[in-house]
């Protein structure tokens, strides 16, 4: 059985031979467990069962001091450790879209790379991923306070702005579906710690129709749908299930609980991480990441469930900490150690 048949199984509530996993990990720190391990690409040993493959639109260019910019024009300061960063300037300094021009999604050439990807990775589940999916690529295109005011006071431009965003997805969602993906993966973060960003009135009257037509052109070519927002969003999962939604993550158990959750929407969600990235993770304790990987694994053994940290790994985690739940996820008793 490949990676890619486990997962299946787990997110189709089927329980699977073991649990499968997908650990992802910031540049500095992959860096380091190459380094550790003696590997350039640690790939082999980490042992995940997704891959994510992006279209071209979404990559960033060099644009000089510390800075890229994406496809949309957004400039970012790239943090230390090589996350995105921070946004420079406004690409929509003003409240309309005269004079902006999208990119032209259905550009065969942001597709190009993708069918040698998908047959490199034929033993994972394939996961075409559009990042900044709808919430994120408005505030980043219009600034987040600018944006936020104009939810109040300049609805019928958000309303636009949003429309256009979606047209431009569902034409991603159309040239990427004719390769061979498992599953459409939308990152869009609507949480904060303490509840939604904009509100569930706000989000059901923005967001969802948008979503919806987004999930419903990948309900009808057959493929799953994976959610990402950080937060505390599980005032949405009755809406999530509404929109057919597959897997949700990253399912942060800082400000969510998780194994009350796992148990409420069993066999209607799918969840995929849990494993703390401001506690558990960064302490002092390898054991205390064996244990918390473990009851993780033994509350998602009846299926429903992928295990993931609740972000990439980062470089303040201790090596120790990232062997300990590498070794862990690698001792479930059904996992084929040539598959590693």
């Amino acid at each position: 059985m490949q990676k890619r048949d486990v997962v299946i199984q787990a997110v189709t509530h089927r329980r699977p031979p073991y649990v499968p996993w997908d650990v992802a990990y910031t540049p500095a720190a992959w860096r380091r467990l190459g380094e550790h391990l003696g590997e350039p690409d640690p790939e082999a040993y980490a042992g995940n069962h997704f891959v994510y493959i992006n279209s071209t639109l979404q990559a960033f260019a060099d644009a000089g001091q510390g800075r890229v910019r994406d496809g949309f024009g957004v400039t970012w300061r790239r943090a230390d450790d090589g996350e995105v960063g921070m946004i420079e300037g406004q690409v929509l300094p003003a409240p309309t879209l005269a004079g902006y021009v999208f990119p032209d999604a259905r550009d065969p050439r942001y597709y190009a790379h993708i069918p040698a990807l998908i047959d490199k990775h034929r033993d994972r589940f394939r996961m075409f991923a559009i990042g900044f999916t709808l919430l994120e690529r408005a505030w980043t295109l219009r600034g987040m306070e600018p944006f936020l005011i104009d939810l109040l006071e300049r609805p019928a431009f958000v309303e636009e702005l949003l429309d256009a965003i979606t047209e431009l997805n569902l034409a991603q969602i159309e040239m990427a579906l004719r390769c061979d993906f498992d599953c459409v993966h939308l990152g869009d973060d609507w949480g904060q710690q303490r509840g939604l960003l904009i509100g569930r009135r706000h989000w059901r009257r923005f967001l969802f129709p948008r979503m919806k037509r987004m999930c419903d052109a990948v309900r009808r070519a057959g493929k799953f749908i994976s959610i990402h927002s950080c937060g505390r969003i599980d005032e949405l999962f009755d809406d999530l299930v509404e929109l057919g939604v597959t897997i949700v993550n990253p399912f942060q158990p800082e400000c969510m609980d998780v194994f009350g959750l796992m148990r409420s929407y069993a066999g209607r969600l799918a969840f995929h991480g849990g494993l703390s990235t401001q506690r558990t993770l960064p302490g002092p304790s390898p054991e205390r990441v064996r244990l918390e990987t473990r009851r993780l694994l033994e509350a998602g053994a009846a299926g429903g469930y992928v295990f993931a940290p609740a972000h990439g790994v980062c470089e303040d985690v201790p090596i120790e900490n990232v062997l300990a739940m590498l070794e862990v996820l690698r001792a479930q008793p059904e996992f084929p150690r040539e598959q590693a």
